[in-house]
């Protein structure tokens, strides 16, 4: 088998009696790292420290990793202009933070026949939050609802990112002005 050193270096090709024996020697592990591989690959290694260290990548590699969460937005046709600016807010608090939102339109008794003040709607959200979204799906009527689907500009991983580097700024700057010396 090709031996490869506990720092890297390649020891060679020996017998597996040898190979062993090495291991003991450094009191690591012997582990075969390419079976495929002709003559097959071995390295001396702490293995139990191996393990640790893979599952910790493996951990941190979880933690940064984001989440496609879809939001659910609901509003009605008639809707109140005070009641749509502050729907909006919530949308547009949603696309920052990376996420998907779903504009659902519920449509009552002959509100049904009237499917277009829906669409409008619809529109004129899509303009209103159109640099921090997109439509990525179009209108569509779906029994007494109406649904679209907004998709944000920034990568749900970028926003988190921003949103960190922002609370970080600001941590610094409660820290900046707690240290000024006051003047009583």
């Amino acid at each position: 088998m090709r031996l490869v050193g506990p720092s890297g270096e390649q020891v060679g090709i020996v017998p597996l009696a040898k190979a062993l024996e090495l291991a003991q020697e450094y009191d690591l592990d012997l582990v075969e790292v390419a079976a495929n591989a002709r003559p097959p690959v071995c390295k001396l290694m702490d293995y139990g420290k191996f393990k640790y260290e893979s599952a910790m990548k493996a951990r941190e590699a979880r933690k940064n990793q984001a989440h496609t969460v879809i939001k659910e937005m609901k509003l009605r046709p008639k809707i109140d202009p005070h009641d749509y600016d502050t729907k909006k807010g919530h949308v547009v608090r949603f696309l920052k933070q990376g996420d998907k939102v779903k504009i659902t339109i519920m449509f009552r008794g002959r509100e049904q026949s009237r499917p277009e003040l829906g669409y409008r709607l619809l529109q004129r959200l899509a303009e209103d939050v159109r640099e921090l979204g997109f439509v990525e799906s179009n209108p569509k009527q779906d029994g007494r609802n109406m649904i679209m689907v907004l998709g944000p500009h920034k990568k749900k991983t970028e926003a988190m990112a921003e949103a960190r580097e922002a609370a970080a700024a600001r941590k610094r700057q409660g820290a900046v002005g707690a240290e000024a010396p006051s003047e009583e």
